[in-house]
């Protein structure tokens, strides 16, 4: 792309852009292949959604009420683009609830862990770090902790976030906003400000644990805000679309699963932009690196580590 820097007009904007960090992220990104994981991550993560799917449904079947079934079909369907509520039929699963939980339940635990453990690899690339050496029943032991742990942390979002939106509604009725005009703009905010933070928590979660890295804070926070409002942002511009292209007929009974595919992959691209922002280095701890490789050749050593990828774990 330096090519670009040549060019009238356009080159010294290309060449400002090229110093930024938003830049040198996507750089890892290209030497890593990132594509490539992203591919990876969007299969894993497809073969994962129906079973985790299946065992909410069943734990729902069994412990709500019908209105609360039907409230939860409702934030299922606007959280993943290309299901509807019709396909959510919790209700349906509710004669043989058990069975049908423990069933996905030992499903979701067996591509539960492979997700833990192709997602770490594929966030371990983007930080350019070395696949570990252990134990394969320790190592699988471990993934399925991070599992427990990643749908504890996922629990605690969703109850926040299920609370703090019923909180603004409460106080929006109290202060006699109404729902239509700025009252219905400022409660919209309000809910996308709550759904930016459920996320900005749960990213804080996979961006650090799962890969086993220690960025710097500046660096995670960033990155993780990024990625929590560029995931709501996705939703709601993919979201009706989405729908709107898996209800044709003519697409039959392929319009969902590539919808949810083509949402995924989406995702998974966001989230490695995310782990390469916190990977990359600052531009002065760049410079002062290549620098010391620079030194290291000279002196005949074998130069300094990347300070990014030397707080990996």
């Amino acid at each position: 792309m330096d090519w670009l820097k040549n060019l009238p007009v356009v080159g010294p904007w290309a060449t400002r852009l090229m110093t930024t960090h938003a830049w040198r992220s996507y750089e890892r990104l290209d030497r890593v292949k990132w594509t490539r994981l992203a591919a990876a991550m969007t299969f894993i993560s497809f073969v994962a959604l129906f079973p985790l799917l299946t065992v909410g449904a069943a734990i729902a079947a069994a412990t709500l009420s019908r209105d609360q079934q039907t409230e939860l079909q409702d934030k299922i369907a606007e959280q993943f683009p290309g299901i509807t509520k019709q396909q959510l039929d919790i209700s349906a699963v509710a004669d043989n609830a058990g069975t049908i939980g423990l069933i996905a339940g030992a499903v979701l635990l067996f591509t539960g862990i492979n997700w833990v453990g192709l997602t770490r690899d594929c966030l371990r690339a983007v930080w350019e770090l070395p696949d570990k050496e252990e134990n394969p029943f320790l190592h699988k032991a471990k993934d399925a902790g991070v599992l427990f742990g990643l749908g504890g942390a996922l629990l605690v979002t969703l109850a926040a976030s299920t609370m703090a939106t019923a909180t603004v509604g409460w106080t929006s009725r109290q202060l006699g906003l109404a729902e239509q005009g700025w009252g219905s703009v400022l409660l919209q905010i309000a809910a996308f400000a709550v759904a930016v933070l459920a996320d900005f928590l749960l990213l804080l979660y996979v961006l650090t644990l799962l890969p086993g890295v220690q960025p710097s804070r500046r660096r995670l926070v960033v990155g993780a805000l990024i990625g929590a409002i560029g995931f709501e942002l996705l939703k709601l511009l993919l979201s009706s679309y989405m729908q709107g292209v898996a209800a044709k007929s003519m697409y039959g009974a392929f319009g969902v699963p590539v919808a949810l595919l083509l949402w995924i992959n989406f995702t998974s691209k966001l989230v490695l932009y995310c782990a390469a922002w916190t990977a990359t280095p600052s531009k002065e701890a760049d410079i002062e690196r290549r620098a010391a490789d620079d030194d290291g050749v000279r002196n005949g050593s074998g130069g300094a580590p990347d300070p990014a990828a030397a707080s990996g774990g």
